[in-house]
């Protein structure tokens, strides 16, 4: 009686040892580090480009080991000896590198490889715990009013000419100049810009001979231009978290415009960095007739690098841009080249299909559109240099075609260099386009948001639970004590464990849930103990009271465990942020503690009395003496 078979014993230690393996991981502390990347995906990092950030960091006497090229020379990671030079070393880089790279502030692993090996990996830490990274993003107002304003013109341009009024249409500081020659026509027009956007003031001038109408933004009209950017780019870099595949993220709004991402455990913060950062959006514009007048169109210069050099003008009306794109999956076409698959939404393949319709046999060109800046140091009021960003719009035309029959909400975008575009400029407009550029006014990796002190407490909460729950056990139960004890470690290990191999992220509520845990753990052994106990006082044998004890004692743990493992789910289920983290460990914790309660304590019973004859238990607490342990011949 109370003997496991030997299938059962091992397979126990075989879980309890992979719980010691992936729980190993989070023993080495990561190293301060910075990670440099180029500012597009298709952009190589070599050993030159290593080698000019090794010299920047060594002319700064900033310490510095581990430099290392990754991801088949996408990326460079080059760990620090302080973490304090941290935000010190990434301006130097910054500036020693130039525009053309990105350089962010990281935490480069240390686990051995024969872990990394195996799959283990630490347990990711929230923000404050110390691990992720916080971004402080401002939304460009300016440039939202000159978008807003962009539109308004363009619109007011078609609806003058589909009236037949003639007249001169032109964006004037922060108005919409029109000039007529005739002052029926700027009545007329007037009527017109009334009828499509009633919210503008409008303002005539008489100028000699020319019938000026200005058309002006009320301040009420701004402020929701300014509200509608900033939502939409909440909305679109929530999208674009949700394409990182990071943790319980943090996006809010703070201000007026600005927004903080906070993005837990995340490693590869360059990626992040550009991802967040990009603000690209696409024009589907046709290719200009040669006589059409210069006004009416502009030239780009070709992408691809089968056509490099050569230009091509379109014209600046817009059909549709990314804003009207449902949905972009990369891929590759029949040629094996790489090419965007891409689907509209319900206005936006109906404008497509009516423009094509009308322009078969003509060329329409692909139009791509990324914000970028330029940096320059000026020295401030103290001397000292600080970085001017200087945004500016890059423009490149990806393809032109020729339409070949009219265009419906589905078609691809080929032209492109390489499959790694093809996925950032896929990744790009499924998430949505930013309504306004972006600037990034503050990075930093996040340490402990409560302080270290807290942490500090913390963690010593479940060092001080741990350590009175130890000693109350063993002083109470005795050897059966120690048996829960020993399972308490290994609910303990296992708990870790299985958190680092799901990848779950660990916070000051998520130690809460381990500190409950420790308490749910040995409660099913007290459950089980007071039932043997129980069976002793009503005279059963030591070796029947063990069984009855574990068997009856079961149902009870079941219930208790269960209805709280029910409230877990759906506090994961409702809950946001810390909630989801404390919800995480508590699941976790009831499902390793119902292992090492059950099937762990009675496997180091029934190795110290099973298989034996007993005539006491060393249980304690009340009912027969508790004798030492007795073995007579079997």
């Amino acid at each position: 009686m109370n003997r496991y078979p030997l299938w059962k014993n091992v397979l126990i230690l075989l879980v309890v040892a992979a719980g010691f393996y992936y729980a190993a991981p989070n023993l080495y502390a990561p190293d301060p580090a910075l990670q440099i990347a180029g500012a597009s995906s298709s952009q190589q990092i070599d050993e030159r480009i290593l080698g000019r950030a090794e010299a920047a960091l060594t002319s700064s006497d900033i310490g510095f080991f581990g430099e290392v090229l990754q991801d088949q020379g996408k990326t460079a990671l080059i760990r620090l000896t302080d973490r304090e030079q941290q935000l010190r070393a990434q301006a130097v880089l910054a500036r020693a590198l130039g525009d053309g790279f990105i350089v962010a502030l990281n935490l480069a692993p240390t686990t051995p490889d024969w872990l990394v090996q195996g799959g283990a990996a630490p347990m990711k830490l929230g923000l404050d715990l110390s691990g992720g990274v916080h971004f402080k993003l401002e939304v460009d107002i300016a440039a939202a009013t000159e978008r807003k304003l962009a539109q308004y013109e363009s619109g007011i341009k078609k609806r003058l000419r589909e009236e037949r009024i003639r007249g001169r249409v032109s964006i004037d500081g922060g108005q919409v100049a029109m000039q007529f020659r005739e002052e029926a026509d700027r009545e007329a027009a007037r009527r017109e810009v009334v009828d499509l956007y009633p919210e503008l003031f409008l303002d005539r001038v008489d100028a000699g001979d020319d019938w000026l109408l200005y058309a002006q933004v009320t301040e009420q009209t701004m402020a929701e231009v300014v509200d509608y950017a900033v939502a939409q780019n909440l909305t679109t870099i929530r999208n674009r978290v949700n394409e990182l595949g990071v943790s319980e993220p943090l996006v809010q709004r703070q201000g007026r415009n600005r927004i903080v991402v906070e993005l837990p455990g995340i490693q590869d913060t360059a990626e992040a960095k550009r991802i967040l950062g990009k603000v690209a959006n696409l024009e589907f514009r046709l290719v200009a007739e040669a006589n059409a007048p210069i006004s009416e169109r502009q030239r780009f210069e070709y992408r691809s690098p089968d056509r490099g050099g050569m230009t091509e003008w379109l014209e600046r009306d817009v059909i549709i841009t990314g804003e009207s794109v449902a949905n972009a999956q990369a891929g590759f076409d029949q040629n094996g080249q790489p090419n965007v698959m891409i689907s509209l939404d319900g206005e936006g393949g109906m404008m497509m299909s009516r423009a094509t319709r009308a322009n078969v046999k003509r060329r329409m060109g692909v139009l791509f559109i990324e914000r970028k800046y330029r940096t320059r140091y000026e020295a401030d009021e103290t001397g000292e240099e600080r970085p001017v960003r200087i945004p500016y719009d890059e423009k490149l035309l990806l393809t032109a075609p020729v339409i070949q029959s009219a265009l419906g909400a589905q078609f691809q975008i080929t032209g492109l260099d390489n499959p790694a575009e093809a996925s950032e400029l896929a990744l790009m407009l499924r998430a949505g386009a930013l309504a306004a550029p972006i600037t990034f006014v503050e990075e930093r990796t996040v340490g402990p948001s409560l302080g270290a002190e807290n942490i500090q407490l913390g963690m010593k909460s479940v060092q001080v639970g741990l350590a009175l729950v130890v000693l109350f056990m063993v002083a109470y139960y005795r050897v059966f004590g120690v048996a829960a004890v020993v399972a308490l470690s290994a609910n303990l290990v296992l708990l870790v464990g299985i958190m680092s191999l799901l990848g779950a992220t660990l916070t000051l509520p998520g130690i809460a849930g381990i500190v409950l845990t420790v308490g749910m753990a040995v409660d099913a052994n007290v459950l089980i103990f007071a039932r043997i106990r129980e069976e002793i006082n009503q005279g059963a044998p030591p070796q029947t009271a063990i069984n009855n004890g574990f068997d009856r004692a079961l149902v009870t743990i079941l219930d208790a465990n269960i209805t709280t493992l029910i409230v877990a789910i759906i506090l994961y289920a409702i809950g946001t942020g810390p909630i989801k983290g404390f919800a995480v460990t508590l699941s976790v914790g009831i499902v390793t503690s119902m292992f090492s309660a059950i099937m762990g304590t009675r496997a180091l019973v029934n190795a110290v009395y099973g298989g034996r004859r007993v005539r006491a238990l060393s249980i304690g607490g009340l009912g027969r003496p508790a004798g030492g342990l007795t073995e007579t011949a079997k």
